[in-house]
């Protein structure tokens, strides 16, 4: 059996300004703090002696690599990113950046996202990535407009309630 698999599809390039920020922030704070205390502890540990049985100098060197694999990764991840910080020429249509207000069309439930590039994602705030795939269903569609999009769970249908890009619904906790 083959170990081969097809590669992965690229991800959208796009973050919002705040997501930008957050990866620079990472990325400021692995190469200034985490990655000089970890040299340092892994320094430390190096001088103890035989190399070969110290857990701690293992681990460190692990650490660190792990430290140089995410700046490698943020370095060019932050080189190819368009930072999307304007309302789209139509707010009354989801795009990039929407707060939408959701309506399951069979349980009644009420649903708050936000959508965002691949690299800003939390299920638990409700920012839903723009290659998902009820992100890309929604896509154009505005208030009153319902649409059926194929989940993990299956079929099901949504009414969209709300459109917002405000600067203050970024603020607002997802319900």
């Amino acid at each position: 059996m083959s170990r081969w698999r097809p590669p992965a599809e690229k991800s959208t390039a796009l973050i919002t300004a705040q997501g930008h920020q957050r990866l620079k922030a990472e990325l400021d704070d692995l190469w200034r703090v985490r990655r000089p205390e970890v040299v340092k502890a892994l320094a430390a540990a190096a001088a103890e002696g035989d190399r070969s049985e110290n857990a701690e100098y293992t681990y460190r060197k692990k650490q660190l690599g792990e430290i140089d694999r995410r700046v490698r990764y943020l370095t060019k991840r932050l080189e190819s990113l368009r930072v999307v910080d304007t309302v789209p020429s139509d707010p009354q249509a989801v795009f990039f950046g929407a707060w939408v207000e959701l309506e399951n069309v069979d349980s009644g439930d009420v649903s708050r996202y936000r959508i965002v590039g691949p690299d800003e994602t939390d299920a638990g705030a409700g920012w839903i990535s723009i290659d998902s795939p009820l992100a890309r269903a929604l896509l154009k569609k505005r208030v009153d407009d319902e649409f059926e999009v194929e989940l993990p769970s299956g079929r099901t249908g949504f009414a969209v309630l709300t459109v917002a890009y405000e600067a203050h619904a970024a603020e607002q906790p997802a319900r």
